[in-house]
């Protein structure tokens, strides 16, 4: 069972993908440095490292699904 603590949801919108909220300094409608390509590649083993431009903190990103972002670490 993945770890609830561990995840954050995120949506895609015309191609760009988004978190609702930042988890780390809680500013709204984050803008990730990510395309849906890499989600593919995440899905297929490939670890990513993710800086959330703004507050420059970073999670590993270690698997996704149609809505959420599974960290190595809990993130909740």
């Amino acid at each position: 069972m993945i770890p609830f603590e561990n995840s954050w949801p995120y949506d895609i919108i015309m191609g760009d993908i988004y978190v609702q909220q930042c988890p780390f300094c809680d500013t709204n409608n984050v803008l990730l440095p990510l395309k849906p390509k890499e989600l593919i590649r995440i899905r297929e083993g490939k670890k990513k490292l993710l800086v959330f431009p703004c507050c420059n903190s970073s999670i590993t990103v270690i698997d996704t699904d149609n809505d959420y972002l599974l960290a190595s670490r809990p993130i909740r």
